[in-house]
């Protein structure tokens, strides 16, 4: 009998047995809140002083937020409202009557209203021109020439005036480039990029305006002027945002490539710059800008407030910008430099193709920052009386019948600045995701 047991008694199993279903307990939203937020005595009791906490918090604001005072014409009138529905207090709820009131001269300032065209033109074709800089593989590369256009676009439009006066600037780049190009032949590179650059400024500042003034009076195309006093609200810091960001990246690559030569000279002129921009307050460069710079300009020089203050923001953003990208090539291994070598790459060659794309892409989180910050320190023109989203606050909480808001307006304008901060970022990180290269 027992060799009869031994024969039909098995301790291996030879079929396998049906997957089981994980316990409920663990999967789903019963096992995510377990494991983050009731894993331990600690988290569960954390959990529930946060959730009292949020209560009490989305108790005061959300009555205050969704307050049906659209329609009024004044903080009295709002008040009424609230009174009305038995709403009294501090924190009754949020007059937005002042938000429907001003949204449009908290958006242009006092852009003269039959023109609003032309600044929403601008801001569309700037997503536009921005389209085949950042979003590259999905948009026709043709449209890159729109995007070299754009800067002379944009500022014609805005503030109007002679067609001819954006054509003359950029034929003084098409000047300085044929300088450029006569005598790097046979001159050298250097003497003929020299040459090109003063060629170009002298075009700039003593020949563009009589030259246009002269082909504007043989064939007068334009639109109409509009003066920069008239410019403010959120146009005036997208104004002033977007140029200083788009100028100050190319200028922040050659500060720090100046600031990482072996020629002394130049080394010693980017640093000087970089450390002192970088050990100055920006409202102290944008009162220099407002008050002192003109002072240098020549006798009857008429130096735009916008222009001297986009100069200024520009070269605090570059000082920044050098010194974020100085750490991207820092963090290079020295491999690199040595493969670009051996290749017989010359310097400029090996700086555009191998060590500066990666440089940028180390450093697209501090460039990123910059930007914002950048963008956020517009609001400081108020300081200077330009008048921006926070100088048109001051202005609407003079006026009688809506002295005493504060939280609706700041609360308006900190969402406006979220959102092109918020987008700013999100772009960073899908870049970041798109130029992955190494192992995750």
């Amino acid at each position: 009998m027992s060799g009869t047991h031994a024969e039909t008694v098995r301790y291996v199993r030879d079929t396998m047995l049906p997957e089981q279903h994980p316990p409920a307990t663990e999967v789903g939203a019963v096992g995510w809140l377990r494991e983050n937020l009731f894993s331990g005595w600690l988290n569960t009791a954390l959990t529930i002083l946060s959730l009292i906490l949020i209560y009490f918090v989305l108790s005061i604001i959300l009555p205050w937020l969704f307050s049906p005072t659209w329609n009024a014409g004044s903080l009295s009138e709002c008040r009424e409202i609230l009174a009305d529905m038995g709403r009294e207090g501090h924190f009754a709820g949020a007059c937005w009557g002042v938000i429907r009131d001003r949204w449009v001269q908290l958006l242009f300032g006092f852009y003269p209203d039959y023109l609003y065209w032309r600044p929403i033109a601008a801001f569309v074709l700037l997503f536009v021109a921005l389209a085949p800089v950042l979003f590259a593989e999905y948009v026709p590369r043709k449209l890159i020439w729109f995007s070299a256009i754009y800067p002379f676009l944009m500022p014609w439009l805005l503030w109007g005036g002679s067609i001819w006066t954006p054509l003359m600037v950029i034929a003084g780049i098409a000047i300085g480039y044929a300088v450029y190009r006569a005598l790097s032949a046979t001159g050298g590179a250097l003497l003929g990029f020299v040459v090109s650059v003063l060629a170009a400024v002298i075009w700039w500042l003593f020949l563009v305006g009589p030259v246009s003034g002269v082909l504007h009076s043989v064939i007068p195309v334009g639109i109409e002027l509009v003066e920069s006093r008239n410019f403010g609200g959120f146009m005036l810091s997208i104004t002033i945002g977007v140029v200083a960001i788009a100028i100050s990246l190319p200028l922040g690559i050659v500060l720090a490539l100046g600031r990482r030569s072996d020629l002394l000279i130049v080394k010693g002129l980017c640093v000087g710059f970089i450390e002192f921009i970088r050990g100055v307050p920006l409202i102290t460069l944008l009162f220099v800008a407002s008050t002192l710079l003109n002072i240098f300009m020549p006798p009857g020089t008429n130096f735009d407030i916008i222009l001297r203050v986009i100069i200024m923001a520009t070269l605090f953003a570059s000082a920044y910008m050098a010194e974020v990208i100085r750490g991207g090539l820092a963090a290079l291994p020295k491999g690199q430099y040595e493969g670009a070598d051996s290749l017989g790459l010359d310097y400029w060659q090996s700086q555009r193709l191998i060590i500066m794309p990666q440089a940028l892409k180390i450093s697209i989180p501090g460039i990123v920052s910059t930007f914002i910050g950048l963008f956020k320190d517009t609001t400081l023109v108020s300081i200077i009386g330009l008048l921006d989203p926070l100088g048109l606050s001051n202005a609407i909480r003079a006026d009688a019948d809506w002295n005493g808001i504060v939280w609706e307006l700041y609360g308006f304008i900190a969402l406006l600045f979220f959102i092109f901060c918020f987008g700013m970022s999100r772009y960073s990180m899908y870049l970041e995701r798109k130029l992955q290269t190494g192992h995750r």
